[in-house]
């Protein structure tokens, strides 16, 4: 099936890029939209995608809509505006949304794509623009089982990982929940270095307990290279966008009356450092705790 889809996409920023080189690669037609937001697209309009003026244009030359985009607000900007997806949507047609979204946001979202006769799922994705750009990313699906079925194979393009979490929203309440796990770690990782720091701990000491200890893991060697080297090349995600997932799902928790205290004190930790310098990536965090 996915040889025969034409695809568009919506957001080829860090992680949209990688997406849409994956696709390109397995021969697949490509349509994105021209936004200034978009990382250098001349290699993806040298290997044969071509760029479209809005979401409704784009809609209506693809069988599925793949969107990359940051958030909710422009996931919802992305589909309603008067040129958005909605506008354009062919019947039929799927919307693959790949953001990190708030889960209502979501289930509205698709219920106005499913009205107007298309198809949709959430489809958020983990690891890094390294993993996106050699088509290994992990996605976590929320879907209807059979269209998750009918689908999987386009997935399998860009992504090496899929996990069908569910129904629609689930794949993003699930997101979320990893990223809590991710990003709180990050910041109790990073504010114990700032205080092995002040403590006059030696670095290389620190990082072996950790690491034969309770605080070795993924996020502890995506970190690693910036408390050694000052590498923050392994964790390019910002702050902002931290404070952004963080905030989402303290919203999800209070929507659902869940506890939330320890999410709250992640949540003003990256606040506290996007004030300072949201534009910064996650790493950076030790430095600004340590300031």
């Amino acid at each position: 099936m996915a040889h025969e889809q034409r695809i568009g996409m919506i957001g080829v920023g860090l992680m949209g890029h990688g997406i849409a080189s994956s696709l390109l690669r397995h021969g697949l037609p490509l349509s994105f939209l021209d936004h200034p937001g978009n990382r250098p697209t001349a290699d993806l309009i040298a290997a044969g995608a071509r760029a479209v003026a809005s979401g409704a244009a784009l809609a209506g030359v693809s069988d599925v809509v793949i969107l990359c985009v940051t958030g909710s607000p422009e996931v919802e900007d992305s589909v309603f505006r008067d040129d958005g997806v909605l506008a354009g949507l062919r019947p039929g047609s799927v919307v693959i949304d790949c953001s990190t979204a708030m889960p209502s946001s979501t289930v509205r979202v698709a219920a106005a794509i499913e009205a107007a006769g298309g198809r949709f799922m959430d489809a958020p994705m983990t690891r890094t623009p390294k993993e996106a750009a050699e088509g290994k990313l992990n996605l976590i699906v929320g879907s209807d089982p059979a269209l998750f079925a009918e689908c999987r194979p386009l997935l399998a393009r860009f992504a090496e990982n899929i996990v069908h979490a569910g129904p629609v929203g689930s794949g993003h309440a699930l997101k979320l929940l990893h990223n809590f796990v991710s990003l709180g770690f990050a910041a109790v990782l990073a504010e114990a270095t700032a205080c092995a720091r002040r403590a006059g701990v030696d670095t290389d000491v620190l990082l072996q307990v950790l690491a034969k200890g309770g605080g070795g893991g993924v996020v502890f060697e995506r970190l690693r290279p910036f408390i050694e080297v000052r590498d923050d090349s392994g964790f390019r995600f910002t702050i902002a966008n931290a404070l952004k997932d963080m905030g989402y799902y303290t919203a999800m928790a209070g929507e659902r009356g869940a506890a939330s205290v320890t999410a709250e004190a992640v949540r003003e930790t990256y606040a506290r450092a996007a004030r300072k310098h949201g534009g910064s990536t996650v790493p950076a965090l030790i430095d600004l705790l340590s300031s």
